[in-house]
């Protein structure tokens, strides 16, 4: 098995339909297909359960789907030790999937321009870890969202947002100037997320509702299941979807977070540019 291919499998596996995967990984559908095809070839089993609605995992694509992961994490930490030792002008960056945030565009272009020389290394992650990788030593910062477990973590404030319920457009609520957080059908992320950012999101206590991992899943569900889901003001969203502010929510706090004590000064040059860039 190639970590190539395993990463094709993850996005599928997360995604749940080929072509959004494709899109995902900046590859056309055709060759992914054919990738997984060759992967269940080699494992001797079907991944996935294939259906006019779509794709879903089979048991052993569960099971690999864990172990995958997990050999991807590895051959990241991997790099990025190998890289300290040989003390290539490296930054690797954690982002959470927010990729509409402006202020990451405006950052991006800066630090370019003063840093010309360093080979930066973005790794996106999804919602059910908001250190982006920064405790697993997958990265060097992190350019997220609080409130999460910042033990042993050095936090930036760069920038809070208001917070607003994503609502389908035709939901009554969503002609509303304003909510109050309501008791209605939500979302939940997988065991084992940082329950400070379970809290959170989930408005200070337990929710029922489907399980998501990523933006866009937490967007379909809100379209498909009429869940209530929240996300920071001034983003864009489909045209089916609407943002109300509430006004019971804690702002968002965008952050900029690296490990206690790490004395490495691109990640110092990272955090006063951070600053400067998101203070505009």
């Amino acid at each position: 098995m190639e970590l190539r291919t395993l990463r094709y499998f993850v996005a599928v596996a997360e995604e749940l339909h080929f072509g959004r995967a494709a899109t995902r990984l900046h590859m056309s559908q055709p060759p992914l297909s054919r990738a997984i095809k060759q992967l269940e070839t080699e494992v001797g089993a079907l991944l996935f359960a294939r259906s006019p609605a779509g794709v879903t995992l089979t048991p052993v694509g569960a099971v690999l789907l864990d172990e995958a992961r997990a050999l991807l994490d590895q051959a990241d930490r991997v790099r990025v030790r190998v890289a300290a030792v040989a003390g290539a002008a490296t930054l690797t960056i954690g982002i959470l999937g927010d990729g509409t945030d402006p202020g990451i565009t405006r950052l991006a272009a800066v630090f370019r321009r003063s840093h010309p020389g360093v080979d930066i290394r973005i790794r996106d992650t999804d919602l059910t870890d908001p250190t982006c990788g920064l405790r697993a030593g997958l990265v060097d910062v992190a350019l997220t969202r609080a409130p999460f477990d910042d033990t042993a973590l050095t936090v930036r404030e760069l920038r809070t947002d208001p917070v607003g319920a994503v609502l389908r457009a035709d939901d009554p609520l969503a002609r509303r100037d304003h909510l109050k957080l309501a008791d209605r059908r939500w979302f939940q992320f997988p065991q084992g997320t940082d329950p400070a950012w379970q809290s959170y999101w989930n408005g200070g206590k337990p929710r029922e509702g489907p399980v998501v991992r990523v933006v866009q899943e937490c967007l379909q569900a809100v379209l498909w299941n009429s869940t209530v889901g929240l996300a920071p003001l001034g983003h864009d969203l489909p045209e089916t979807l609407a943002a109300v502010p509430l006004v019971d929510m804690a702002p968002s706090r965008v952050v900029a977070v690296f490990n206690d004590g790490d004395t490495n000064p691109l990640i110092r040059s990272f955090i006063e540019i951070a600053g400067a860039v998101y203070r505009r």
